[in-house]
């Protein structure tokens, strides 16, 4: 697992994990407060407009701050950025069309589905396969498949985002690894913003290029993913693997919240269990899955590449 940041002698372990804390909660609330402005845009820009718009900001915000020298690059590195991207742009168009037929806190625990899967994967003992189970409990309170009423193409879009999301995961370790700093983030992000293009072009409205529209795209960029990307990094350089993991498992508790604040989406009994459902399912994964730090490095031995969160977004 990471390693924690090592505390000053004279302030206490916890008060020092303090500030990586609140990143994370930041983190959490800024990516769900992101998703729900993308709802206030679905009446004059489709989801898909809506998925390439808020890409393409922060595509362009991204390669503005991190300028990569693309032609100095190898080939192998540009196309795991590019299958990255491809996971990314999955992962943001099924999210945005399930997000228009679902609740915010719903798709956020479906979409969990994914990562959590990753998480369990890698572990060796059968005991950690009742946190998928629970977690799919949770799932099926939320979505309700056996009701008449149950939306479908809804519960499809959304599991295509997990989808993504684990596919996202695990290129996301690759990447990080092929390409130094920030460049693979913002070419990962340019390629995913190439990819909606494709999807989202047949339906170009003129509302698409609307100041007011530009605007609230722009702030969702910031607010998903770059925001985001900061505050996590901050905190996975001071907190354990299991940690982090464990705080981003109430993210769908979080996504409830911001949709009963954003978007007035109010859960009922059902479904506040079975967010309840899946955030226990993920940090129980977490506390689990998670792997000892790589020996440190020696005189002729380059330290080994860190590890991943489990599971994140």
């Amino acid at each position: 697992m990471t390693a924690v940041a090592p505390a000053s002698p004279h302030v206490p372990a916890a008060r020092a994990a303090a500030p990586a804390l609140a990143a994370t909660v930041c983190a959490m609330v800024s990516v769900q407060t992101g998703a729900s402005l993308a709802v206030l845009l679905f009446d004059r820009v489709s989801p898909a407009g809506t998925a390439w718009l808020r890409l393409s900001c922060a595509a362009v915000l991204l390669l503005l701050w991190t300028r990569p020298r693309i032609r100095r690059l190898p080939r192998r590195d540009l196309g795991a950025a590019a299958a990255l991207g491809g996971a990314s742009a999955v992962m943001t168009l099924c999210s945005f069309q399930a997000i228009d037929r679902l609740p915010l806190g719903t798709v956020s625990a479906v979409e969990f589905a994914g990562p959590l899967l990753v998480a369990v994967a890698g572990s060796r003992r059968r005991a950690d396969l009742c946190w998928p189970l629970l977690a799919l409990a949770g799932v099926l309170l939320l979505t309700r498949p056996w009701e008449a009423s149950a939306d479908w193409p809804g519960i499809g879009f959304a599991l295509g985002a997990a989808v993504g999301l684990a596919g996202y995961i695990l290129l996301t370790q690759r990447v990080g690894d092929r390409l130094p700093g920030q460049q693979g983030v913002a070419l990962a992000t340019a390629a995913a913003a190439l990819c909606t293009g494709v999807v989202a072009a047949g339906g170009a409205q003129a509302d698409w290029f609307d100041p007011g529209v530009l605007a609230v795209t722009a702030l969702a960029a910031v607010l998903l993913p770059i925001l985001p990307h900061l505050l996590e990094l901050f905190a996975l350089r001071r907190l354990t693997a299991g940690a982090f993991g464990t705080l981003m498992s109430l993210e769908p508790a979080v996504a409830t919240g911001i949709g009963f604040v954003v978007l007035s989406q109010r859960p009922d009994a059902l479904q506040a269990a079975g967010v309840a459902l899946v955030c226990v399912a993920g940090t129980a994964a977490c506390r689990s899955g998670t792997r000892d730090a790589p020996p440190l490095p020696t005189a002729d031995q380059p330290a080994a590449a860190p590890l991943p969160p489990c599971p994140e977004r």
